[in-house]
């Protein structure tokens, strides 16, 4: 698949990729490295994942990653009730066929995502989640998963990869991550669309929305982002707007700041950036972009 190719598939499934983004795309599936997608939250990094899944037809595997995230929730970790149950019945049977080992069987394990993308039948897309959130000692783990591919479960042995997932990991840059797994990633830093790009996005999804207002909802958004907010809204933030305001049937924004008051929980995600947007600010962006 070539990279115009790819680019027109992504925006078959509604996604707009530019020849930077689709190069690298490419490039991932061509050299089997991972993809490491940094940017402000909102800006459609997780997407990216999403749409490597359905414009190649395979299935997406996702970890989310957090604080304290460990291998249990992760990789894998044992059917504790299931065992306990099997033991109670061996000793009910009084039966000595079988030893204690026999509870770290395989039917006992239980699969958690990084595990199961290197174990499914048919290559997967793998989403690791910003993996910022994750600690160091996580962060170490995952690099020797990424190199070999491979899991060991000390009552099992290693468990080698059946088939090689694709693997995007997202960042929001809350941590700064080792130059170790900068190293195994390709790199992309996806930014907030331009105004151009913003506006395809907005007809691919909404392709009803009225000209005029398409255009001044993005010019709208592009103004706000450049101030001092705390959460600046994304892209997901401006088609919740534009769906908000073609279902109150409006047409233009010209000359009504009351109406972008009444609706700017659609925009803004915290309290201060809420109170920063006021009547007279929103009436003061208005001018400003006109």
């Amino acid at each position: 698949m070539n990279t115009s190719d790819l680019e027109s598939r992504c925006l078959a499934v509604g996604y707009i990729a530019d020849e930077e983004l689709s190069t690298t795309l490419e490039l991932m599936q061509q050299l089997s490295r991972p993809l490491l997608v940094e940017g402000d939250a909102g800006v459609g990094k997780t997407a990216i994942a999403k749409v490597l899944s359905a414009v190649l037809g395979r299935p997406l595997i996702r970890l989310q990653c957090y604080e304290g995230l460990d291998i249990s929730a992760a990789v894998y970790e044992w059917n504790y009730s299931h065992q306990l149950l099997s033991i109670k019945r061996h000793e009910l049977e009084q039966s000595t066929e079988h030893g204690e080992t026999d509870i770290f069987a395989e039917r006992f394990l239980l699969e958690r995502p990084l595990l199961k993308a290197i174990r499914t039948a048919d290559p997967c897309v793998l989403l690791i989640d910003e993996v910022d959130r994750a600690d160091e000692a996580f962060e170490a783990f995952l690099l020797e998963l990424l190199s070999d591919f491979q899991v060991t479960i000390p009552e099992l042995g290693t468990i080698t990869a059946k088939t090689i997932p694709l693997v995007v990991l997202t960042s929001n840059g809350t941590r700064e991550l080792s130059d170790a797994l900068r190293r195994r990633c390709l790199y992309h830093y996806l930014d907030y669309p331009d105004a151009d790009k913003e506006l395809k996005i907005l007809k691919t999804h909404q392709p009803n929305v009225d000209e005029t207002l398409a255009n001044q909802v993005v010019q709208f958004v592009q103004q706000l982002r450049r101030e001092e907010l705390k959460k600046p809204p994304g892209i997901a933030e401006t088609l919740d707007w534009v769906g908000a305001l073609m279902s109150m049937d409006i047409k233009s924004l010209v000359d009504n700041p009351t109406l972008i008051l009444s609706t700017r929980a659609c925009l803004l995600k915290t309290r201060e950036d809420v109170a920063r947007l006021s009547q007279a600010a929103i009436a003061e962006l208005l001018g400003a972009r006109q």
